[in-house]
């Protein structure tokens, strides 16, 4: 198995693997940025209530992602473990979005109803298809550079679909010549339902019928979910690296749910699809230069790079107001240059400390990692949203009124300093994470000695062994 996997992945698999990242990223921007503000301004939901919603939601989640993930580890069948999930949920990931997209005409109580269902079958089904889905990617390649081309790839084409569909409310608005009342931002939101549902389940089964999964092999016996998460905790690089891309991922998902309230408020500008344009171009371009600086100087350096310029960059956006906007212009694209860094690099890190449990259980257990990574990645954007838009509203914001000077600044800290603070304190505990390129070549040769029993050490604990 290892000698398979460790071959060049050719660019067309890379693609076909990638391509429903493209398109699961409609579950991104729009739920986190144009949706909330949808669902209180157009459908009149309470602020308060919808944060609440989505922070729940994220909770759910927590049980969920990690259920999945150990079940999928486990699942045998002949199309695979990862590919029945993906192929599968996909149809109903398109069908439980079209109804988040288009709620019915009601009252209050009924829509936040309707939200809550329906926000918690997407989010569902959205598991059933992305961790098996990003489960499948370690167990593509164990070369350690050709995985942050593969990640880098498939980000890439994440950073892409998540650009048109930050772009798709006026892309729609402008084929179908929709005004800005409400029938017209319902009828944006339908289209784009209509548009993405047949992209989620075309790409998932284009990836499903391209990728080939490898045999699956163990040393061990399968460990239970509760013991297999307590060893999980003691494979150090991992816990390293899932704190630090935490906090990290809660400071960039905060400014993913403001924006629109930001560049309205504070600015008080209506460019701030074009600010989103700006951003994820930069990302886009910038990424390949990334994967090669990652080649030469190692994922850890230049992950640690990318944090620090996409910090520095945003944290003068907290000293901006009215008018401001050809300054935010310019941070926004100096921070977007680490962005796709932030995003590929963690991807195939994560592979490698997946590797490393694998020397230490025996067993390829993508799945719960990929699981507990999930939960990382939507607990965060549930602060982002929960927590964001509650303290917001309990500030005092009112919709499509002149916010006061309190709401404004909290708007600013929210947005620009709480940020770029959880940056810093990620890249202080990530520089103690401790598997490079080397470390990771002696890991995969210890799991190959191991396997053939021969006697191993510990490649990142030289002191200790393992018969």
């Amino acid at each position: 198995m290892n000698a398979v996997a460790r071959k060049t992945v050719p660019l067309n698999k890379k693609i076909a693997y990638a391509a429903p990242a493209y398109a699961l990223a409609v579950v991104g921007i729009p739920i986190y940025v144009y949706i909330p503000k949808f669902y209180t301004d157009i459908v009149g939901i309470n602020v308060m209530i919808l944060g609440y919603i989505l922070l729940s939601v994220r909770i759910f989640d927590a049980i969920t992602d990690p259920a999945i993930g150990f079940i999928s580890d486990r699942t045998n069948t002949t199309f695979g473990r990862r590919r029945p999930f993906i192929a599968g949920g996909s149809f109903f990931v398109a069908l439980s979005m079209y109804f988040l997209f288009n709620p019915p005409e009601a009252s209050a109580s009924y829509s936040a109803l309707w939200f809550g269902i329906s926000i918690y079958a997407l989010f569902f089904f959205w598991t059933l298809v992305s961790v098996p889905y990003e489960s499948l990617g370690p167990e593509i390649t164990f070369d350690y550079h050709e995985r942050i081309s593969l990640f880098g790839v498939r980000d890439g084409f994440l950073i892409a679909g998540t650009l048109a569909a930050a772009s798709s409310p006026a892309l729609v608005e402008w084929l179908f010549n929709l005004s800005d009342t409400a029938p017209g931002e319902r009828a944006k939101f339908f289209w784009i339902a209509v548009m993405y549902s047949p992209l989620v389940i075309g790409f998932s089964w284009w990836c499903v019928l391209s990728i080939k999964e490898l045999p699956h092999e163990r040393v061990n016996r399968p460990m239970g979910i509760a013991r297999g998460l307590r060893q999980t905790g003691r494979n150090r690089p991992f816990v390293i690296l899932l704190i630090a891309y935490t906090i990290s991922a809660i400071g960039n998902n905060l400014p993913a749910t403001l924006i629109l309230f930001y560049v309205e408020y504070v600015l008080q500008s209506n460019l701030a699809d074009f600010f989103l344009l700006i951003y994820f171009v930069s990302g886009i371009i910038f990424l390949p230069g990334w994967i090669s600086i990652s080649r030469k100087i190692g994922k850890k350096k230049a992950w640690l790079t990318s944090m620090a310029i996409n910090t520095g960059a945003f944290f003068g956006v907290f000293f901006l107001g009215p008018g401001d906007v050809v300054i935010y212009g310019v941070l926004v694209f100096l921070s977007g240059v680490g962005f796709g860094a932030t995003l590929a690099i963690p991807s195939a890190i994560q592979a490698d400390v997946i590797d490393y449990d694998e020397w230490l259980t025996g067993e390829r257990r993508e799945g719960q990692y990929i699981g507990l990574w999930s939960i990382s990645k939507k607990l965060a954007a549930a602060v982002g949203v929960g927590a964001g838009l509650s303290i917001l509203g309990a500030a005092g914001y009112t919709p499509n009124v002149e916010q006061s000077e309190q709401v404004k600044l909290v708007l600013r800290t929210l947005y620009a300093l709480v940020p770029s603070v959880c940056n810093l304190i990620a890249i202080l505990i990530a520089m103690a994470y401790p598997i490079s390129s080397k470390v990771h070549e002696n890991i995969r040769k210890a799991i190959d000695d191991r396997n053939k029993g021969i006697f191993v050490i510990n490649p990142i604990k030289p002191m200790s062994s393992v018969a």
